[in-house]
C-alpha cells in the first residue's frame, strides 16, 4: 500500500507540473499577444534601425548606424563629427588643419589626400563607412567597393540649406541628432542676428601669390551675400569655382564699403601674404581701406573646412564682427 501510495503521489505531481507548463505556456501566449509582442516589435524596429538609405548626389547608399570604422575625405564633414564625437579611423592626415590637429596623431591612419585617397591602406581598415565630397569625388566608384561611400559636399548655390542637411544626415547616422540639432540651432539663432541687423555692401576677394579673384552671389563663396545679408556691391560677378580673376584696378573702381578678404596661401599652409598684397597704394585709396573695413576671413575654415559645425558658426561670428553686428 505504502509503495502504491507513493506511486500515485508521483503521478500527481508529474500531473501538477504538466498543469503549471501547460499556464506557462498559455500565460507566455498571452504575453506574446500583449507586452511580450510589443517587446518583440520594438527589438524588430530596433533591428531595422541599425540601417539607413541615405540619398546623396551619387545616388542612394545604405549605410550602418553609429559606425565606428569611417574614413572621411571632407573635412568640413570632419569638423562636424569631431563637434559631435563621432568615431574616425582615417582622414587625409597631411591635409588636416592646426584646430583639429589631434587627427593627425598616431591612433588615425592616413587615408591618402583629400584627392587622392590610399586604397591599400582603406581597404586593410576594412572601414563601415566612407564620406566624401567634391575633391574625392572621381574616387567614388572605387572607394563604393570597398565599402559603402555617401558624397556630402556642400551645395554653395545653396549653401546654408545643404549644410543643415549635411548635419543632420550625420546625426542620423551617428545617433547624434539632439547633438546635431542643438548646434545648428545656435547657428541659426546666430545667423539670425547678423541677417536682422546687418545693412552693408560689400566685395570678396581670394588673394592668391599676389593676384587676386572676386567671389559674387550663388559662388563658392557666396554665401556671404546670399545668407549672411551682406548686399554685393558687384551683382555680375562670374559664379565660376575659382571666381573671377579681377585687379585691383577694379576693385578701386567698385570702392566696397567693405572688402572681405580670403588669403588661400594661408588656407594651404603657406606664408600668409595676403595682407601686404592687397593693401597697396591702389587700395588705401578706397572707403573699405580708408573705413578701416577691409576683413581678413579664417581662411581655413572658409577655404579648407567649408561646411562644418564649428567652421560655420566662426564663419557667422567673425562677419558679425566685421560689420560691427554685436
Amino acid at each position: 500500500m505504502k509503495k502504491m501510495w507513493m506511486t500515485l503521489l508521483g503521478a500527481t505531481v508529474v500531473l501538477a507540473a504538466c498543469g503549471e507548463g501547460e499556464e506557462a505556456t498559455s500565460q507566455t501566449a498571452e504575453d506574446m499577444n500583449g507586452e511580450g509582442q510589443e517587446e518583440v516589435q520594438e527589438e524588430s524596429k530596433t533591428e531595422e534601425a541599425e540601417e539607413l538609405t541615405i540619398t546623396h548626389e551619387f545616388g542612394e547608399t545604405v549605410v550602418p548606424v553609429d559606425p565606428e570604422r569611417v574614413v572621411v575625405f571632407d573635412l568640413g564633414v570632419l569638423d562636424t563629427l569631431d563637434h559631435l564625437g563621432a568615431d574616425i579611423a582615417a582622414v587625409p592626415t597631411a591635409n588636416v588643419p592646426d584646430y583639429l590637429e589631434k587627427y593627425r596623431g598616431d591612433e588615425y591612419e592616413t587615408a591618402g589626400t583629400l584627392f587622392e585617397p590610399d586604397f591599400e591602406t582603406i581597404y586593410d581598415i576594412d572601414p563601415e563607412l566612407i564620406i566624401i565630397s567634391g575633391r574625392a569625388s572621381e574616387a567614388y566608384d572605387e572607394l563604393s567597393e570597398i565599402a559603402p561611400t555617401i558624397f556630402l559636399g556642400v551645395d554653395t548655390e545653396n549653401y546654408m540649406e545643404s549644410f543643415t542637411e549635411n548635419v543632420t544626415t550625420l546625426g542620423e547616422i551617428f545617433n547624434k541628432e539632439e547633438e546635431a540639432q542643438a548646434a545648428l540651432s545656435d547657428i541659426e539663432g546666430s545667423l539670425k542676428e547678423l541677417q536682422d541687423n546687418v545693412d552693408a555692401e560689400g566685395l570678396l576677394v581670394m588673394a592668391n601669390e599676389g593676384d587676386i579673384s572676386a567671389y559674387g552671389p550663388g559662388s563658392r563663396f557666396g554665401l556671404l551675400h546670399d545668407d549672411f545679408g551682406i548686399k554685393p556691391t558687384d551683382e555680375g560677378i562670374e559664379t565660376a569655382n575659382h571666381g573671377q580673376n579681377v585687379s585691383y584696378e577694379y576693385v578701386v573702381e567698385q570702392n566696397p564699403e567693405y572688402l572681405f578678404v580670403i588669403d588661400r596661401g594661408a588656407a594651404i599652409g603657406e606664408d600668409a601674404s595676403a595682407k601686404e598684397a592687397v593693401e597697396n597704394e591702389l587700395i588705401q585709396t578706397t572707403d573699405a581701406y580708408k573705413n578701416d573695413r577691409i576683413v581678413y576671413l579664417d581662411p581655413v575654415k572658409w577655404y579648407i573646412t567649408t561646411g562644418g559645425l564649428t567652421s560655420v558658426s566662426d564663419m557667422v561670428d567673425e562677419v558679425k564682427k566685421g560689420v560691427g553686428v554685436k
